[in-house]
């Protein structure tokens, strides 16, 4: 387990753009790629079973995120044999940050069929958790053959954000990234994320975000934060969740109150958005044949509010051992 009391200690600690001094649970790999004219370096974890049981399983990190927070899922994934590739999608956690990027859920999608392609990974699950979520249904649109399973945790991008809220051009989301501080970060994650309650064990989600906040690349680091937003805005993926054809899970916290655009959208609008209990039933009506676990106890994170039963129902869904 990583050391997250000295994390919690050293919480101004900073960090630069690929995070060189902060921890992951598991040795980190870089996969080299060609991407726009320039060649990036993708951070990812590949951990590799006791006992394997010939399934590979990709978990899909959310915006605020980066690969190491998916510790506790990769040791109940690995203690029951699976192969688990973690990646930083290019502009997060240990990954490249472009200064000139068109971020697109495509782009990301096929940068990880190629780290894939690399380790040799011709079909997997994929665990996709928030913004995760985006990515891992654009994958599964576009490479269905190359997916055994999907698992969508807490998602965002269940409703199209485009038509509840203006868009915000690209220069104000840079300039709002720039006036983060650690407290506003934590209050987000707090109303949003938790239910608008806060534990000290939280605090280490915070870490990273809160060290490119002092470190050297903090500007580098905000424009891609605000490239990656407008990404996530711009290119919903909702309305072609009846086109998924593989098998998927959803699972839903109920306290998740998550909304990008929320704060810009009309008074009357704001309550309406965001709400997880129907927008997980929403979603598995729209998805052909789509399994749904709501979490009642949980937020945003249920792998971290509702361990227990968040693993209970992703080791029932993925598929056993060939």
């Amino acid at each position: 387990m990583i050391a997250w009391v000295a994390l919690l200690l050293a919480a101004t600690t900073a960090y630069d753009a690929e995070l060189s001094a902060y921890p992951y649970p598991f040795p980190v790999r870089h996969f080299e790629l060609r991407a726009q004219r320039q060649v990036l370096r993708m951070a990812y974890m590949d951990v590799q079973p006791e006992t394997p049981n010939g399934e590979t399983v990709v978990l899909l990190h959310g915006k605020n995120f980066c690969g190491a927070y998916w510790e506790d899922t990769i040791r109940a994934l690995s203690a029951q044999g699976y192969r688990t590739v973690v990646p930083d999608q290019i502009g997060f956690g240990k990954s490249s940050k472009p200064e000139r990027f068109q971020f697109t859920f495509q782009e990301l999608a096929d940068d990880t069929r190629k780290l894939l392609d690399s380790l040799g990974v011709r079909r997997a699950s994929l665990v996709g958790h928030s913004m995760g979520g985006m990515v891992a249904t654009r994958f599964s649109l576009m490479f269905p053959d190359r997916v055994a399973r999907l698992v969508l945790v807490n998602p965002i991008g269940l409703e199209d954000w485009k038509q509840m809220a203006p868009w915000l051009p690209v220069d104000q989301a840079y300039a709002n990234e720039l006036q983060n501080t650690p407290d506003k970060l934590r209050e987000y994650m707090r109303v949003n994320y938790f239910g608008g309650t806060w534990k000290p064990e939280y605090e280490k989600l915070l870490a990273p975000l809160a060290g490119w906040l002092a470190g050297p690349d903090r500007e580098r680091v905000a424009w891609d934060a605000a490239l990656t937003s407008d990404m996530i805005f711009t290119q919903p993926v909702v309305h072609e969740f009846p086109n998924l054809r593989v098998p998927v899970m959803l699972i839903i916290g109920q306290r998740d109150r998550t909304a990008i655009g929320r704060d810009r959208a009309p008074e009357a609008v704001r309550a309406k958005m965001g709400h997880y209990p129907e927008l997980g039933k929403r979603a598995a009506a729209a998805i052909p044949g789509a399994k749904l676990l709501e979490i009642e106890n949980a937020g945003h994170l249920p792998q971290v509010e509702a361990f227990q039963a968040y693993r209970e129902a992703l080791l029932t869904f993925l598929p056993a051992a060939r």
